[in-house]
């Protein structure tokens, strides 16, 4: 039986891949949130799951000895936080702090404690990003804050999958997401970007090594 790891599922996309992974059968899941009844709706679906919150360091340092001994073969990160300010407005630092921990530094602090268990399963490592940090595609100033995190977490990212050779990694823009980020207006189902999202992780190949991609397949050039 193989073993997924789903680092931020206390709701929306997260949570919808926990039912879709746990309904597929074939993997045991491992899961994980920062409050209770999030904890709680996990377990429901069957879940192993762990307390976990990507903005405190103190939180992210116990996941390495909590997953001591795992090999994972399908990891995703998908753990962040949004500030709609554009750029005519200077962030605070708590908002900066706030953005930049939840979507970059939690991330860079989970990588070298997960990548190398999922090396050991010669397995795949997923991010959720977005397309508003695709630095090549920008034509708004909106949610400057939260494009600025997400161009750094795929940077993060790219930069360090040559360390982990045996592992697969991977950043996807989930789509505009009806989910509490992306608003009532948005046009793709949370069902379908997490089928999308599972799918798209699964179908790539060695040589995709480090892709950009949206959940539907559409490959993103450059960054």
């Amino acid at each position: 039986m193989s073993t997924t790891l789903l680092i931020g599922a206390s709701r929306g996309i997260g949570l919808e891949m926990a039912r879709q992974y746990a309904r597929q059968g074939g993997t045991r899941l491992i899961a994980t949130a920062r409050d209770d009844a999030a904890l709680g709706r996990l377990k429901e679906l069957g879940a192993q799951t762990l307390r976990l919150d990507v903005a405190d360091p103190a939180s992210v340092s116990a996941l390495g000895w909590q997953l001591d001994g795992e090999k994972i073969d399908v990891a995703w990160y998908i753990a962040g936080v949004i500030d709609r300010a554009d750029a005519r407005t200077p962030p605070t630092q708590p908002d900066f702090d706030r953005v930049m921990h939840a979507n970059v530094l939690g991330a860079m602090q989970v990588i070298p404690q997960v990548a190398p268990l999922v090396e050991a399963a010669r397995g795949r490592f997923g991010f959720i990003t977005s397309q508003m940090g695709h630095i090549g595609s920008v034509s708004s100033g909106g949610a400057w804050l939260y494009r600025v995190s997400k161009a750094a977490l795929n940077m993060a990212v790219k930069a360090a999958q040559p360390s982990y050779p045996d592992a697969l990694f991977a950043l996807f823009h989930p789509g505009w997401v009806q989910t509490e980020m992306g608003g009532a207006n948005a046009t793709v189902t949370v069902p379908d970007s997490a089928a999308g999202l599972i799918g798209s992780l699964a179908a790539l190949t060695a040589a995709d090594r480090g892709v950009f991609m949206a959940y539907d397949g559409k490959r993103y050039d450059g960054w």
